[in-house]
């Protein structure tokens, strides 16, 4: 059975674009001015006649009237609404979603504001140095969402695509012909000696610099110890500066970013974006994926990527009109800490803490070589997803350097398992055990579960001197 579509909040927005009241927009759909009140108010559903209808008259791109948006928001909300400084207020899922969807600006002004707030409380309880202290227009210190954070919602709530970039990067691919036999790095190498005069060499171990670009001299220089398919995406980087800087500055404008630094971090990546994006260029890759079955290891060897490449570009893949299976993508370090996650799944990520360690992202860190573990995961909301995992290590310039070992994860609704080659063997059916995933132990409501680090913030624990299971507390809902 499909599921309303009720999306008042992007028809209001698609009106407000036009310029029109409802009176004459419902006229030029050929529409009655009630039902249209009523799909902005939410109190029916969007059918599928009347996308048809804005996209013949207004051209509107129907991408914009999914409910992903919707759905994080509302995920988001849940786990800010699950702190303790809430516990005397009853707000329902249900109430969240209404809010997301009939509001959702004043949605992004709490999250905001909750950001701010924990901000402050962290930051005067000494428990994160890396929150910053941002100066306001009056020259005051003021204390908001960290730059990185800012940025990461910004990908988080586009899909991570970026459209214009990313066209971009697919032109300049074909225009180099990078899908050629000559290997990208020696491409790029002779592009940007034709086009700009710039000479690319290789550096030794005495600079620690990866990469360095001196315009005046017109020369980059690379460290030699990079993987040439990690080369080829600093040169990407660099030349999205040279090729693309019109629509990097655009991008940036677009989003208007609190800070010089979230400009700053933003601007990085999306240069970053656009050299993924060059280096596998969208409809190429797109084909190449579907018919590997998204097999990592085999598109890593066709495509001249690394794995942590390919990865991350299968989770960008929702160009308007030519979508791929939508995937999440995490990066995570041996201290847990997330270095990197883009979606364009509902799969939730933890905003605050750390993430469930029955994830099988965890696990990739415990295996002895860097294979592809596979788990049908089944988070609350009862979504299932086919969630993979590998780890891979980063090599190292010389002795001293400690090497860099990081886990993968990235994934799918189960839904689009028979697409996707790490799904082979695994239980799919209706009477299969997915593992149960929560979001992390701050807000997740399995309360049996044995893998438990402390009890969820909106119940109350209690010991029972009786008896002792491997969680040494019981908790029961918080009135």
């Amino acid at each position: 059975m499909q599921k309303n579509l009720y999306s008042g909040h992007t028809l209001r927005q698609v009106r407000a674009d036009t310029g029109l009241s409802q009176v004459d927009f419902a006229k030029k759909l050929g529409l009655s001015t009630p039902y249209i009140n009523q799909i902005e108010n939410n109190n029916r559903p969007v059918t599928a006649s009347v996308l048809l209808a804005i996209y013949r008259v207004f051209g509107t791109d129907l991408a914009a009237f999914e409910e992903n948006d919707l759905d994080r928001m509302t995920q988001d909300l849940e786990e800010i609404f699950a702190d303790t400084r809430f516990h005397g207020t009853r707000i329902s899922k249900q109430d969240l979603h209404e809010l997301a969807t009939r509001a959702p600006e004043a949605a992004r002004a709490i999250m905001d504001m909750y950001g701010t707030m924990r901000a402050y409380h962290e930051k005067d309880a000494g428990e994160d140095d890396l929150l910053q202290m941002n100066a306001s227009d009056d020259g005051t210190g003021s204390i908001s969402k960290s730059a990185y954070e800012e940025v990461r919602d910004y990908f988080h709530y586009q899909d991570n695509y970026v459209d214009a970039i990313d066209r971009a990067a697919e032109q300049l691919a074909i225009k180099i012909n990078l899908l050629a036999d000559t290997p990208k790095l020696t491409a790029l190498t002779d592009w940007l000696y034709d086009t700009y005069s710039i000479t690319v060499e290789q550096h030794g171990a005495e600079d620690a610099a990866l990469i360095r670009h001196n315009e005046f001299e017109r020369r980059i220089s690379i460290h030699r110890s990079v993987p040439d398919s990690s080369k080829s995406f600093l040169l990407g980087s660099v030349i999205a500066e040279l090729y693309a800087k019109d629509i990097l500055t655009s991008e940036v404008a677009d989003a208007r970013f609190r800070t010089q630094s979230a400009e700053s971090i933003a601007r990085l990546a999306l240069r970053n974006f656009f050299a993924g994006s060059l280096l596998l260029p969208y409809e190429a890759f797109l084909e190449a994926a579907a018919a590997s079955r998204h097999d990592i290891q085999r598109l890593s060897h066709q495509m001249d990527a690394s794995i942590e490449q390919i990865c991350h570009r299968l989770s960008t893949l929702q160009r308007s009109g030519s979508k791929g299976i939508p995937f999440y993508f995490v990066k995570i370090d041996r201290a847990g800490n997330v270095v990197k996650r883009h979606s364009a799944t509902r799969f939730q990520f933890a905003r605050f803490g750390g993430s469930c360690p029955r994830w099988n992202v965890h696990q990739a860190f415990e295996q002895t070589t860097d294979k592809f573990i596979s788990q049908i995961a089944q988070m609350p909301d009862g979504v299932k997803y086919l969630c993979v995992a590998t780890s891979v290590t980063k090599l190292t310039t010389d002795y001293k350097t400690q090497a860099r070992r990081y886990a993968l994860g990235f994934g799918c609704e189960a839904q689009y398992a028979d697409a996707i080659v790490y799904a082979d063997g695994l239980a799919l059916d209706d009477r299969a055990e997915p593992e149960p995933l929560g979001v992390n132990c701050r807000i997740c409501p399995r309360d049996n579960c044995d893998q438990r680090a402390f009890p969820a913030i909106n119940t109350t624990p209690f010991i029972d001197s009786r008896e002792r299971g491997i969680v040494p507390y019981r908790a029961k809902a918080a009135r």
